[in-house]
């Protein structure tokens, strides 16, 4: 028979084991429940996350008090619906994904447990912190899996994209070639009979139809081969603002819709683009017209030009109908358009795009539905001449 201290031990002993081992238990649990989470392919990388944070607080000695935060980034998501608040006991641990720190793992109490602080191991057993460090370090290489997967998506959209886009002006600048002759040959002719003097009202009526169908489609023609890159630029010294004032002139004067106010805040002092000044007051043009159609009733329309560091930024910013975020992502493509059947060929911001970016600068837009929209470009100014 053993002795009586012999079996006190024993008798401590025992529920220690059996509570390590639930601890344990625990935690291989919230470890299989977290890979399994990361193995799934479905929901949003914030769900994801969210459904990592519920899974943390049953890994803890008290799981129905414990409460975990995980933050990454601009997204925070707790277990618990609400912020955890760090002044109650907690462990922290940081989120670095690729080895740079960009969030935290938090594990903590709702409120002091109380007598729990005083038991063996303390609040947080030495596992609890163990288990915090690896599923920081799953999540690391989960959210770095993730962007990189997104980053080649990305790349691969637009590696797409350019090839389309090559493949497209090839395309337009043939055709544009092809049907240049032609058309150059009916307006001619029609302009030649024009001159006439013998010619029938009806008849004179209709050749003016087909010299100016002729020149449209010779407008058309010339949009394509700005699209393909084709026309050539004659670049010279030239003043944004001048060529805003020219546009805006003959724009405000043709606008057809009286709902429709113009607003000019050009900047003082702006310095010369090496630009070709026609190209520019095309970029112009297509951008302010692009504005007047999105206002269906009344609106305003704000052309806005200022000097920034080693460039100049045009804005042109409209209250209109706004863009939807598939619009949005098609705005640039060629021939997309959202317009009725006749009233445009889709080129418009296409030809604006390849200007810009034959001028080495750089275009961006912002809308929303309802909320209008503002296409900013961003040109280079000119280089300093060397003394």
């Amino acid at each position: 028979m053993k002795p009586p201290a012999a079996q006190s031990d024993r008798s401590q002993q025992e529920p220690t084991a059996v509570t390590e081992l639930a601890e344990r238990v625990k935690e291989l649990s919230c470890l299989y429940e977290v890979a399994a989470v990361f193995a799934e392919r479905r929901g949003s990388l914030r769900e994801r996350l969210a459904r990592v944070v519920a899974v943390l607080p049953g890994a803890c000695r008290f799981p129905e008090r414990a409460v975990a935060r995980l933050r990454l980034d601009e997204v925070e998501v707790s277990s618990k619906g609400k912020p955890l608040d760090t002044s109650t006991p907690h462990l922290h641990v940081a989120l670095r994904v690729a080895g740079i720190e960009r969030g935290e793992v938090v594990l903590g109490y709702m409120e002091n447990p109380g007598t729990a602080m005083h038991e063996p191991g303390g609040l947080f057993l030495a596992e609890e912190r163990s288990l915090l460090d690896t599923v920081a370090s799953q999540i690391g290489v989960f959210v770095a899996s993730v962007e990189s997967e997104q980053h080649r998506a990305e790349m691969e959209a637009s590696l797409r994209h350019a090839d389309r886009l090559a493949t497209i002006g090839q395309l337009a600048a043939g055709v544009a070639h092809e049907l240049n002759e032609p058309l150059g040959n009916v307006l001619g002719f029609a302009q030649l009979a024009l001159k006439a003097q013998d010619v029938p009202a009806q008849v004179r009526a209709d050749l003016s139809r087909i010299a100016e169908a002729a020149l449209r489609g010779r407008e058309i023609i010339r949009k394509m081969l700005v699209f393909a890159r084709q026309a050539p630029a004659s670049k010279q010294p030239t003043n944004l603002n001048g060529v805003v004032e020219e546009a805006m002139f003959l724009l405000e004067a043709g606008c057809e819709n009286p709902g429709v106010r113009f607003v000019r805040e050009l900047g003082a002092g702006l310095p010369d683009l090496e630009a070709d000044p026609v190209q520019v007051r095309q970029v112009v043009t297509n951008l302010v017209i692009n504005a007047m159609q999105a206002i269906q009733a009344q609106g305003t329309v704000t052309v806005r030009t200022e000097a920034s560091r080693d460039a100049v930024v045009l804005s042109v910013r409209d209250t209109g109908s706004g863009m939807t975020p598939d619009v949005l992502r098609r705005v640039f493509d060629p021939f997309f358009t959202t317009k009725d059947v006749g009233q445009g060929t889709g080129l418009g911001l296409a030809v604006v795009q390849g200007i810009v970016a034959g001028h080495g600068g750089t275009i961006d837009v912002e809308s929303a539905p309802a909320r209008g929209s503002v296409f900013t470009v961003r040109l280079p100014v000119r280089a300093a001449l060397p003394t």
